[in-house]
């Protein structure tokens, strides 16, 4: 059983950046692509940016390309988003998740973490 645990989500000004981790354990992480997703209140949940098994390629959604970095470390079975000009749009929980493949993240992947909270003020 693939267990995701997420953590760095704090109040943030306008501006300001986070780096959020999604620490892995139960699986083979180092065989796994990894994705962030985000869901803001009254919202529904939307794909944030992903990262294949290698970290040889990521993609992101519009609304964060060039702000946003996702990274990970093999050796520490985690994965990283790097967020940064933060925008109160930006407020959401944001998850970390897994289908258990190399090279893709699915729209509904398998398995997920618990979330953590991201709060922008403007």
């Amino acid at each position: 059983q693939v267990q995701l645990v997420e953590s760095g989500g704090r109040l943030v000004q306008a501006g300001g950046s986070l780096r959020l981790s999604c620490a892995v354990s139960g699986g083979i992480f180092s065989s796994y692509a990894m994705g962030w997703f985000r869901q803001a209140p009254g919202k529904e949940r939307e794909f944030v940016a992903a990262i294949t098994w290698n970290g040889g390629s990521t993609n992101y959604v519009d609304s964060v390309k060039g702000r946003f970095t996702i990274s990970r470390d093999n050796a520490k079975n985690t994965v990283y988003l790097q967020m940064n000009s933060l925008k109160p749009e930006d407020t959401a929980v944001y998850y970390c998740a897994t289908d258990q493949r190399p090279g893709v993240v699915g729209t509904n992947p398998r398995s997920w973490g618990q979330g953590t909270r991201v709060t922008v003020s403007s």
